[in-house]
């Protein structure tokens, strides 16, 4: 079982959220486990305060040291262990498919969610081990980062989905973006589902499914194109797919 504690000032947020479909439903399974961990519970100041001026001036109010620090304190107390700690900054390391599947090796994440022009810098200091980012933008606090974190990584748990081949196809997963999917009917306002997918002659579907995979990449996302390391059999696809687009453009 891999376990999420989340250090937050909105934990009916991360419930909300987290309780509802496959997650909620790997919950109930026992296969992952999340905790939302509010840390105005463990304010001392007799109004709950969590937040204070920052000093040497400045807009905004800071996140202080000393309720995340005991919510933390609370979280760790009784184990034989350090959970890896996460601060979910725009500071930090981007979260890509990589990031992912080297976090869904952790056994126990604490992510720590920010608010307000941010934390106390020492927090950062005495517990986080890493600081990472959904992307080149500023939200107004870390939850639905730290939400986006736990699904990303939660889907790659054995179980979680049904079978591996539930994420092993999916965009970013191998480098690729995934090819087009389809269902009924077979013609929906004129356009039709690609002859291939009804032929029921599963190698080249599975070769057409590359190539298109490698095809949408390619023509959507270039730099993901310039990364991907392909095999001979992908070579000839790529080949393949640069003479039909270059047909095209004739």
């Amino acid at each position: 079982m891999m376990r999420f504690d989340v250090l937050t000032l909105f934990p009916e947020v991360i419930n909300a959220v987290l309780k509802e479909s496959i997650i909620g439903r790997a919950q109930e399974k026992g296969i992952i486990e999340i905790n939302a961990v509010n840390i105005r519970d463990f304010s001392k100041n007799k109004h709950k305060k969590a937040d204070d001026y920052p000093y040497g001036g400045g807009g905004g109010m800071i996140m202080t040291a000393q309720p995340i620090y005991d919510a933390y304190l609370s979280i760790v107390k009784d184990l034989d262990y350090k959970p890896k700690v996460i601060y979910l900054s725009p500071q930090g390391r981007v979260l890509t498919q990589e990031v992912v599947k080297e976090l869904s090796g952790e056994k126990h994440l604490v992510l720590l969610c920010g608010h307000y022009e941010g934390i106390d810098e020492r927090i950062i200091e005495e517990i986080v081990d890493e600081e990472v980012s959904i992307g080149d933008y500023v939200l107004t606090g870390g939850e639905l980062p730290a939400m986006v974190l736990i699904d990303s990584v939660s889907r790659l748990i054995p179980g979680v989905l049904s079978t591996e081949e539930s994420y092993s196809n999916e965009s970013h997963y191998n480098g690729l973006l995934e090819y087009p999917q389809y269902t009924r009917p077979v013609e929906f306002n004129g356009r039709k589902v690609p002859d291939i997918l009804l032929s029921g002659h599963h190698a080249n579907i599975t070769r057409w499914r590359r190539k298109e995979a490698i095809k949408r990449t390619y023509l959507k996302r270039p730099d993901l194109f310039e990364k991907f390391e392909p095999n001979e059999d992908d070579k000839e696809l790529i080949e393949e797919l640069l003479k039909e687009i270059k047909k095209e453009n004739l």
